[in-house]
């Protein structure tokens, strides 16, 4: 059975172990890529990731964007939404349809 993790701050995750999803406090993106890189290749299907830190491992997280598992979604962090979310979905819109359809260019 597939898994759901939770990457980032402590302060911005702890409320979703109370959810059942497991939690993962990280602060430094080379410690945050290694623990990435092991939840990925193990039993997550989901791993969300607070838009603060999925920030500094864009690299890391690309390597994954065309698999089929995990998802790996960027959440707001207690500092708040850098919009890093809707620029990722507009992005795999336009991946998959070819082009903006639902931002119009903005």
């Amino acid at each position: 059975m597939y898994r759901t993790a939770v990457i980032g701050d402590r302060d911005s995750i702890y409320g979703f172990a109370a959810l059942g999803l497991d939690t993962f406090p990280v602060t430094d993106p080379t410690e945050a890529a290694r623990r990435l890189r092991k939840l990925a290749e193990g039993e997550y299907a989901v791993i969300y990731i607070t838009e603060a830190l999925a920030a500094a491992l864009e690299t890391e997280i690309d390597r994954y964007r065309a698999e089929r598992l995990p998802a790996i979604i960027p959440i707001p962090g207690v500092s708040g939404n850098t919009g890093m979310g809707i620029k990722n979905v507009k992005k795999s819109v336009e991946q998959a349809v070819g082009s903006d359809i639902i931002f119009n260019g903005d």
